[in-house]
């Protein structure tokens, strides 16, 4: 069943008329928004694309910061509130309008530059979410420095071999974070990561009252001696912005490259029509990570890009209690937040104390991304989250995209009807195809690959020292990028997102994606959330195996067991029937809320679960 829009005077009032129109006139959609930006030198050619080399407003040359913070200044919203940040307990909440922003940020920049760090070089950041790493961030940027963020957390294997991969300048780390009340100790796994190379300049900002290692910056030492003022270096469209690392579906980390034009004419654009940030739009909230893509184009970049006010917070959302997310949308009069599907299954899960503390009155937009959002997710949020006994006044949009591809590539705009299951239609410009093995397209409602059949701005460049890697994403048979994603297209046009194509289970000869499954078990009373998998069988190929989260008054048992494989099988046959369930306190997820289900197999069978640094705790 279709789900009208509760959002009053959105920015995209006729989002299929716009879909239209740029579909007709790609690169000059684009253009005429990159005309919106401010640029030191004017491009001579819009886009150039041959074949997976592709480039945006070639010969313009402009730089991230003076987009997301000089404009502004200078049209006169220097003191706007730009960012307010909360730690985790709330004792400490601290303040910024935008001149205070530009003023942190070419204080690090100076800082960095009286270290030898200049433009092209690369600089690693293992630090929480805190103002310090999103200042750092926008201060490379400014410097024409490439930033390599690397979630604070990850393991000191995986940080060493992210080092050595971008050879950076410098590394920047905080000596903790902070996570459900306990101080976790960073400094000891940079010191391990750095252990067997030359040592690059390490500055360490000190969050404890413990010292630095010998021969470590205290980087509010050295910012504190810099200069308050730094013009933005001029940087080429196609110069790199950032690296940022993700261990795919292989375990295996890649280098992914976006550059200063591309990247923030896209996310400009989706921050100000999609996301509906703005100067007089109420408070944005991010949930996710600095270390993430979201955290970058929608914590980092693309809130000041628009002239946003933002919340930022450190810390687990259910900590220290299971409303306290709620009352925070309260507290800050949050009125558009980023959340990971996941996140609204716990809440699930928690039930219904979880919301009886505040009124979620301020919130008009909720935007999911991260993994499927499935119906009784959506539900939750729309007639619960976003509802009361006197009616509903919000929107909960679904969209989908990737590290490789900054923004969303499919979504449904707060003034579509949304389709429960479904993420929505294309993206303006962005022509997709569900493509079979061999290339043809599937017929409507048919299972295939998600294939985009031409380049967009806010796409990667490259991989890092990798450019084979780089074209192994692009399939002539295929018919462009392919993301690796398993979906279907119905007859209007939607696209739902099945899970990644090494989530598709082939049992007996029939191809059952990981999703349907989970979608159908969580439609059941007892069920949280759940994770499916596929285990090999010498007669089947493969047989499905469930892990099940129940909610909370259910109790594991074999009768439940029954019941919920019953219970699949009724909804989508025995085909799709678990032959394994399992019930589980807990799903290993990255803290961005993705359920690693290569972990779940591997551990099943005894393999190495690969890179599991960004596991949630």
């Amino acid at each position: 069943m279709h789900t009208a829009s509760h959002l009053d005077n959105p920015v995209v009032a006729d989002p299929d008329r716009l879909i239209e129109a740029a579909l007709a006139d790609p690169v000059g959609f684009w253009e005429r928004h990159a005309c919106t930006l401010r640029w030191l030198s004017p491009w001579t050619e819009a886009a150039h694309i041959e074949g997976s080399a592709h480039a945006w407003f070639v010969g313009g040359t402009t730089n991230a910061t003076l987009n997301a913070l000089d404009r502004h200044i200078e049209d006169g919203r220097g003191t706007s509130p730009a960012l307010t940040w909360a730690s985790e307990d709330g004792q400490d909440v601290r303040n910024f309008t935008y001149s205070e922003v530009r003023t942190e940020v070419c204080q690090i920049a100076n800082a960095l530059a009286w270290l030898g760090v200049g433009k092209g070089d690369r600089v690693v950041l293992y630090m929480p979410l805190i103002p310090e790493a999103i200042f750092t961030m926008l201060a490379c940027a400014r410097l024409g420095a490439v930033h390599a963020a690397v979630y604070a957390g990850i393991g000191e294997t995986a940080l060493r071999d992210r080092i050595a991969d971008c050879e950076p300048t410098a590394v920047i780390y905080a000596d903790r974070s902070y996570r459900r009340g306990m101080p976790i100790p960073l400094t000891g796994i940079v010191c391990q990561a750095l252990s067997d190379r030359d040592q690059p300049n390490v500055i360490g900002l000190r969050r404890s009252d413990a010292r630095l290692p010998d021969g470590h910056l205290d980087f509010r030492e050295i910012v504190s001696q810099a200069p308050a003022w730094r013009d933005a270096e001029p940087m080429d469209s196609e110069d790199p912005l950032f690296i940022l690392y993700t261990s795919g579906t292989t375990g295996r980390p890649k280098g992914v490259v976006h550059v200063h034009g591309g990247y923030i004419v896209g996310v400009d654009w989706f921050a100000r029509n999609f996301f509906e940030l703005g100067p007089d739009r109420g408070v944005w909230w991010s949930t996710s990570d600095v270390g993430w893509i979201v955290g970058h184009s929608y914590i980092v970049y693309g809130p000041f890009l628009a002239g946003a006010h933002q919340f930022v917070r450190e810390g687990a959302a259910d900590w220290p209690a299971a409303d306290t997310l709620w009352r925070l949308v309260d507290r800050y009069k949050i009125t558009a937040m980023f959340v990971a599907p996941t996140l609204l299954r716990m809440f699930i899960r928690a039930g219904e104390a979880c919301l009886e503390g505040s009124s979620r009155r301020s919130l008009r937009l909720i935007a999911c991304a991260g993994e499927p959002l499935n119906p009784e997710a959506m539900a939750f949020a729309k007639n619960r989250i976003l509802s009361d006994d006197e009616g509903a006044w919000g929107q909960v949009v679904d969209n989908f995209w990737q590290t490789e591809i900054a923004s969303p590539l499919i979504g449904t705009f707060p003034a579509m009807v949304a389709k429960p299951g479904f993420a929505g239609r294309p993206m303006p410009t962005v022509r997709t195809r569900i493509a079979g093995p061999e290339g043809a397209p599937v017929a409507v409602g048919e299972t295939g690959l998600l294939v985009i059949e031409q380049p967009l701005p806010y796409m990667l460049r490259t991989i890092w020292r990798d450019p084979l890697r780089y074209e192994s994403l692009w399939s002539k048979v295929l018919g462009g990028y392919v993301t690796g994603d398993v979906a279907i297209e119905d007859a209007d046009g939607y696209i739902s997102l099945l899970g990644r194509s090494d989530d598709v289970i082939n049992s007996a000869g029939h191809r059952i994606a990981t999703a349907e499954v989970e979608s159908s078990l969580v439609t059941h009373q007892a069920v949280a959330e759940c994770a499916v998998i596929g285990l090999p069988d010498a007669l089947k190929g493969e047989v499905i195996k469930a892990f099940v989260v129940l909610r909370q008054g259910f109790d594991g048992s074999d009768v439940l067991r029954r019941e919920l494989s019953d219970h699949v099988r009724r909804q989508l046959g025995p085909i799709a029937q678990p032959a394994q369930l399992d019930f589980a306190s807990s799903l290993p997820k990255t803290r961005s809320g993705k359920v690693m289900r290569r972990v779940l197999r591997a551990r099943e069978l005894g393999q190495d679960v690969g890179d599991i640094s960004t596991l949630e705790d």
